[in-house]
């Protein structure tokens, strides 16, 4: 399988959007009552990621992977509010291509580039109920460094635990 990894484009931000509303209605199925994803459409995100990446793009960085033209996962890095640290604030897979490596490759590629961002370590945030996510991270040498918060998910408040992974 040929999985092509590249810097996103202008016409990236929609179609991640779409890919995003489907990985999140997945991973958080035991999670939040999926009605909370109805009113909350791939539209809806499409629209988010395209204003998020108009403001943030000489900032931040999108990878996608794509194969033969279709977009199967994100990441998604940047600055971090957290001193000392460069975020990885996204990382998903189309359901369909979960398990098939993409995810790790994302994350490699993502440990790789956030080291540009000048931080002693890398950290992201994952909802405290999502062991499948937290089993990936720690399985790419990811650990939870105790710093906690509750953050809405589709207005439901959650908890999170922040990851770190140290960087260079």
């Amino acid at each position: 399988m040929t999985v092509l990894l590249r810097p996103a484009q202008d016409s990236d931000p929609a179609p991640v959007g779409a890919l995003h509303h489907r990985s999140r209605a997945a991973a958080y199925a035991g999670l939040l009552d999926p009605a909370t994803f109805a009113g909350r459409g791939p539209e809806m995100l499409a629209e988010w990621w395209t204003e998020r990446w108009r403001w943030e793009r000489e900032t931040h960085r999108m990878t996608v992977a794509e194969q033969d033209g279709e977009l199967i996962g994100f990441s998604y890095i940047g600055p971090s509010e957290t001193p000392g640290a460069a975020e990885l604030y996204a990382l998903h897979v189309d359901p369909a291509w979960v398990g098939t490596g993409i995810g790790r490759q994302l994350m490699i590629k993502a440990l790789g580039d956030l080291p540009r961002y000048q931080a002693d370590r890398a950290v992201l945030w994952v909802l405290e109920g999502n062991k499948v996510a937290r089993r990936f991270y720690e399985s790419g040498g990811w650990q939870p460094d105790g710093a906690t918060r509750v953050a809405p998910v589709n207005d439901t408040p959650l908890p999170q635990l922040r990851y770190t992974h140290p960087l260079g």
